[in-house]
């Protein structure tokens, strides 16, 4: 899993048929044990309703297909998860 920040939404008219009925979101991985510095951002579905400023929680491969429900969609991120806090502890590392 990956941690991310939703920086924006793409809409796509003309997509492959199993991809139609989903929602697309911008989101930029974080690092966070850098203090929360952004990585590439990536195109991911949304399959909770997540929107722009939140952070949430990305799988990828058939992890994102499976989440989708789907497995035969072409996709490789999915949002699965709105984070409401973190706590680490670099001590242990």
């Amino acid at each position: 899993m990956l941690v991310g920040k939703v920086i924006g939404n793409i809409w796509s008219t003309r997509k492959e048929e199993s991809l139609r009925g989903l929602k697309f979101l911008v989101v930029c991985p974080l690092d966070l044990l850098e203090g929360g510095k952004p990585g590439t951002p990536i195109v991911a579905v949304d399959s909770i309703g997540a929107g722009i400023g939140e952070t949430v929680l990305i799988v990828s491969g058939s992890s994102a297909r499976t989440a989708v429900g789907r497995p035969d969609v072409p996709v490789d991120a999915t949002v699965v998860g709105i984070i409401d806090d973190k706590e680490i502890n670099t001590n242990v590392l």
